[in-house]
């Protein structure tokens, strides 16, 4: 691997970790990501003459954190951060957990200190998936439908929103806690669904997006285990973990659900979700997490529960509408009841502005199309969500399936 490369692997493995760390001692996470930047950087100019060091990760931490300590102590309030600090500046700092399910305290400050009240939901959401799950404002972009002009509005106005009020970086109690919640479960949500299914780039996985987002709602559960959303989140983020291993091939293609090898889902995962779902409430979360216990339950594809499901999208569009809702409750349908009834809930949808552009709409419509024996319009169908996928990975299947239905062996 390559210097270069190197760099940009480590930073977007370790870049949470290194703005969160940093972020303590400069109490400023514009300034911490600054930081973190400022490490990058310097990466990029030494490791291709030094060579890559053996704890990347442990030296970007460093130079990161040693910045950190120069600009404290530039400030003339030096003494005041130090004492406030509470700790050495100079120790050491080991950033691997000294186990799998060890928690990086320095981790969920940041969380829910980007969800802090003086910002709007969507400034929350999109400034800690930016910092936490280290996506760009294009991958923020698509996962909001939205442009990506207004993604970095929202990034730029919330650095500075925290920085005039003067937020602590910390885990809040009590009832500021609560208040910040709802934010925290949906920016730990959405970081866990694009390690799961990337939005762009050539892996169709990331697994370490997957893995946070997983210890975070473990660690929210321990915190609040009073509030059924916290369990339903983390019974969803169990269930659907475990299919990880299932879900790409020996080359790092794309299985669909109907294909994969449930010999190669992890029980473990699937007991510790459906436990977790005991504990759940009613929410949007507990609700998906029912959805992904009755995938989780069924040995055999054919053996899906697929009415349970349609009904339980039923119930989910009611508690949290949305269009992306919607579609998944057509998928359901189609299985119950035909595809037929399916394609006319999509239809319903195609004029959805927030569906504009989104290749997943193309998509299910090519498959209940392929279903009903419309082949050509199928065929047009996942060509077209081909063309609007930027996952690489996604965009090749859809257009393998395209070419399989051109084929003369192909089968309706």
């Amino acid at each position: 691997m390559s210097a270069p490369h190197a760099v940009e692997t480590v930073f977007r493995i370790e870049s949470a970790r290194i703005i969160a760390a940093v972020a303590r001692i400069v109490r400023d996470v514009g300034i911490a990501e600054e930081l973190a930047q400022d490490a990058l950087v310097a990466a990029l100019e030494q490791w291709p003459e030094s060579g890559v060091p053996d704890k990347p990760g442990a030296w970007l931490m460093a130079t990161a954190r040693n910045r950190a300590v120069d600009l404290v102590r530039r400030r003339e309030t030096y003494a005041r951060k130090l004492a406030e600090v509470g700790r050495d500046l100079e120790e050491a700092y080991e950033p691997e957990p000294a186990a799998p399910d060890d928690i990086d305290d320095d981790l969920l400050r940041l969380v829910f200190t980007a969800c802090h009240p003086v910002l709007s939901r969507h400034a929350r959401v999109a400034l800690t998936l930016r910092l936490l799950g280290g996506l760009t404002t294009e991958e923020i972009a698509r996962a909001f439908l939205v442009p990506e002009a207004t993604v970095a509005q929202r990034i730029v106005r919330a650095k500075r929103s925290l920085a005039r009020a003067g937020v602590p970086f910390e885990v809040p109690y009590g009832q500021d806690r609560a208040a910040r919640l709802a934010s925290v479960l949906e920016v730990i949500y959405l970081i866990f669904n694009e390690g799961y299914a990337a939005t762009a780039g050539d892996h169709w996985l990331r697994p370490g997006l997957c893995e946070d987002a997983l210890r975070l709602a473990r660690v929210l559960a321990g915190l609040m285990p009073e509030e059924p959303e916290v369990h339903g989140l983390a019974a969803l983020l169990e269930l659907q973990a475990s299919r990880t291993a299932a879900r790409t091939g020996p080359d790092g293609e794309p299985v669909l659900l109907a294909d994969q090898n449930r010999a190669r889902w992890d029980r473990l995962l699937i007991r510790r979700g459906v436990a977790a779902l005991e504990r759940a409430g009613t929410g949007p979360y507990s609700l998906q997490a029912a959805i992904a216990a009755c995938h989780a339950r069924a040995a055999r594809y054919e053996d899906t529960d697929w009415a349970t499901i349609a009904a339980l999208y039923g119930r989910l569009a009611a508690v949290a509408p949305s269009p992306v809702v919607e579609l998944n409750r057509a998928v359901a349908v189609s299985m119950a009841d035909g595809p037929a009834a399916g394609l006319a809930l999509v239809d319903a949808l195609a004029g959805e502005p927030a569906l504009t552009g989104y290749h997943l709409l193309p998509s299910v419509r090519g498959d209940l199309l392929a279903r009903l024996g419309r082949r050509d319009e199928a065929r047009a169908e996942f060509a077209r969500a081909a063309s609007l996928a930027r996952n690489a990975r996604e965009r090749a299947l859809l257009l393998e399936r395209s070419r399989e239905l051109t084929s003369d062996h192909a089968q309706p």
